[in-house]
């Protein structure tokens, strides 16, 4: 059986009860987690020990906060006073960890879904999502990693373009994989607005409700936004439900054509702030 599940954060007691209501069984079933594995959530380093010890029967993704975990752990970026990355970064097995989540990807086109943490921009069809996600897992992999975590903050440049090129390629990449919510009808994304679909002004629209949008018509599974809300759509699913704080924790399982969601209940492990 194949499942997609949204955005752990941490939980992972959430996450073993989920799996527990799956009755899953790593040499039977396939997991596919949708990225922001850490943080926030009580137990970020129960969760990347959980899911590495699942070896190839889970396929994670890389969000925000995953980014965010390196970002601090090079110290680039200081620890946020909501962060519970603690625990990783004074394992250890500390660099272990690290290198195990420069390993994970950021999209990937499997069962008839293609899967990102955050969404895609309307100018890229899968196949091209695909390839420029390859390029910033290479460059997450390799050496210049320390280099570019000092320049991969900001929103700029907020459109895409064919010509881009060096860290302002790279950066427009990650941004629109692990942080679109919002754009403009020419896909410039909009970075500030964090609120559900309805709450947009009138220049803005959800990324996937751009018109001409090349990926329209294939299913995408996505999760990055807690308060968009259930989202099930014929070629949509939005599986972050909030677990962090306090809604659910999804799956969706999609194996033979099936669409069947299944959630728990989630104690509140963050308030809103």
């Amino acid at each position: 059986m194949i499942y997609l599940i949204g955005d752990l954060q941490g939980c992972c007691d959430a996450f073993e009860r989920l799996l527990a209501t799956l009755d899953f069984s790593p040499s039977r079933d396939r997991l596919y987690l949708l990225g922001d594995l850490v943080n926030r959530g009580p137990c970020s380093l129960k969760v990347l020990e959980r899911l590495a010890g699942f070896g190839d029967a889970a396929t994670c993704l890389l969000g925000n906060h995953d980014l965010h975990l390196l970002a601090v752990a090079h110290g680039v970026r200081a620890p946020h006073r909501s962060d519970t990355l603690g625990e990783i970064l004074a394992s250890p097995r500390r660099e272990a960890w690290l290198d195990w989540l420069r390993q994970q990807r950021l999209a990937v086109q499997a069962h008839g879904w293609l899967m990102v943490h955050a969404g895609v921009v309307p100018q890229w069809d899968a196949a091209q999502t695909l390839t420029l996600a390859a390029e910033a897992e290479a460059l997450l992999r390799g050496p210049d990693l320390p280099g570019f975590l000092q320049v991969m903050y900001g929103n700029t440049p907020a459109r895409w373009d064919d010509t881009l090129a060096g860290h302002d390629r790279l950066r427009l990449i990650i941004n629109v994989l692990t942080r679109i919510r919002f754009c403009e009808t020419d896909g410039t994304m909009d970075f500030q607005l964090k609120e559900g679909a309805d709450a947009a002004p009138a220049h803005l629209r959800p990324w996937f409700d751009i018109p001409g949008r090349r990926t329209a018509g294939t299913p995408i599974a996505f999760g990055h936004w807690s308060t968009l809300g259930t989202l099930d759509r014929p070629d949509l699913l939005a599986l972050d439900t909030g677990c962090v704080w306090g809604g659910r924790l999804t799956a969706a399982r999609v194996d033979g054509g099936r669409r069947e969601l299944v959630g728990i209940d989630c104690a509140q492990a963050l308030a809103p702030f």
